[in-house]
């Protein structure tokens, strides 16, 4: 008996890999016959897991079944996942944090000794510093957009900018996007036609979504360059684009996230969109990429700002 379940957890576990497997390579595996790996197989089926054949192979393959079963996880998944289940227990996401407590409980009541200390031990020596307290998000407003997304429905919802006040907003949902600790989604406004970037936090939607649309091409080909252009540049009051005289892989490890945007023009320059409060703030952050650069489109107010700090460094080293 003891050996009849040890091999039904291995075919499990291997089952659980997302491949089709043929009947003679899972019957090698175990080393067993063909009559006994499809008790096996039915024994499984018994227990609960959706085990399907396969057409033409012969073989089988683990599905999506009606509850969920129990799951079989290596020590490295088995690590990873209660890890990701500590940090969603304290994330942006709310309505989650009871759920991810009860997970990460039945996870550690489970794990071996050695895994519980592996964890244990990250656990205790992290600690997190600099963090600014992100806002919180509805976990049920953000499957209502994911599915808006994926059906590529139409989705209304009411809005409150600090700029603007209330407003009700006609959208094609393109991506929910979370970027340093917050959650944004990437529309096309149906009334503004044009794209729009939106703070979850700031949004209630409007059930249930409108007809279905054709999706559109994003300006900057993906939305992960499109967002982090819109905010590191568009919603400053001083914008900016440098052209740097370095190639775009060389210089993008030097600008953090929300800083600005860079974009690719050739083997030996690229293009830096950016932001800020004030121009001094510009010229600070132009000049902390540590590389030559052109202004191609700024304010007159950012020359005037490198002139003076130009003029600062070089008294700072006219005695030297």
């Amino acid at each position: 008996m003891l050996k009849t379940s040890g091999r039904l957890l291995k075919l499990l576990s291997l089952l659980q890999t997302h491949r089709d497997w043929s009947g003679a390579e899972l019957a090698e595996r175990l080393a067993v016959s063909r009559r006994t790996l499809r008790r096996d197989v039915e024994r499984l089926r018994e227990l609960g897991y959706p085990v399907h054949a396969t057409q033409g192979t012969a073989g089988y393959r683990l599905g999506a079944g009606a509850k969920l079963p129990p799951l079989l996880l290596d020590d490295d998944e088995a690590i990873a996942v209660a890890i990701g289940l500590r940090t969603a227990a304290g994330g942006s996401v709310t309505g989650i944090e009871e759920f991810s407590l009860r997970a990460l409980t039945k996870l550690e009541q489970v794990l071996p000794s050695r895994l519980r200390h592996r964890v244990n031990t990250l656990q205790t020596a992290t600690v997190r510093a600099g963090e600014v307290p992100a806002p919180k998000v509805s976990a049920d407003t953000l499957m209502v957009i994911a599915e808006a997304c994926r059906r590529r429905e139409r989705l209304r919802f009411d809005y409150t900018s600090p700029r603007r006040g209330h407003s009700i907003r006609s959208v094609e949902p393109h991506s929910l996007v979370s970027f340093d600790h917050r959650w944004y989604l990437v529309a096309w406004d149906t009334e503004r036609t044009d794209w729009r970037t939106f703070r979850i936090d700031r949004l209630t939607p409007r059930p249930p979504t409108g007809p279905q649309f054709t999706p559109r091409e994003l300006p900057d080909g993906d939305v992960a360059t499109y967002l982090t252009r819109q905010l590191s540049s568009r919603t400053w009051a001083f914008q900016a684009t440098v052209t740097l005289h370095e190639p775009a892989a060389a210089v993008t490890d030097r600008v953090w996230p929300g800083m600005g945007a860079v974009e690719p023009v050739d083997d030996h320059s690229c293009l830096l969109h950016l932001g800020a409060d004030t121009p001094r703030d510009l010229a600070w952050m132009i000049t902390s990429v540590d590389a030559d650069f052109t202004l191609t489109d700024a304010p007159p107010e950012l020359a005037d700002a490198l002139r003076t700090q130009g003029a600062r460094c070089l008294n700072a080293v006219r005695e030297l």
